[in-house]
């Protein structure tokens, strides 16, 4: 079957400049969240996980979460931040189902973030990023 709008195809090389861009917010939003009002809520859910210390091991996973925010905005090494991204979000979505209630997010939201963070992991980093097709 023929494409119906063959020209768009041109642009192809900004889908994951958009998709990068999407998965940034929302990697900045969890960041955000989790050092501000998660902190107590992402401490109790490390400590349920036998981690002493929770809110320590908070403050680390919402650095993490700022720093691939940032990575996946400015197409830095957009594939490790896409790994990490992938790792995180498919973590988040088994935990959300074992301790939900120390998530505040949305299981369908940590699948949509893997998926996005599978896709920039095999596609690269598309167009206005530092990291440049080989």
């Amino acid at each position: 079957m023929l494409n119906p709008f063959p020209e768009l195809l041109t642009f192809v090389f900004f889908a994951p400049f958009l998709l990068r861009l999407a998965l940034g917010v929302l990697f900045l939003d969890f960041g955000r969240h989790t050092l501000m009002k998660g902190r107590v809520e992402h401490g109790l859910l490390f400590e349920a996980l036998g981690l002493k210390q929770g809110t320590r091991y908070a403050v680390v996973l919402g650095s993490i979460e700022l720093i691939i925010a940032v990575m996946f905005i400015l197409g830095l090494y957009t594939q490790i931040a896409a790994l990490v991204g992938l790792v995180l979000s498919l973590s988040a979505y088994y935990l959300k189902g074992k301790h939900g209630a120390h998530i505040e997010h949305r299981r369908h939201l940590f699948f949509l973030t893997a998926i996005i963070s599978l896709s920039l992991l095999l596609s690269g980093a598309g167009a206005f990023a530092f990291d440049l097709p080989l």
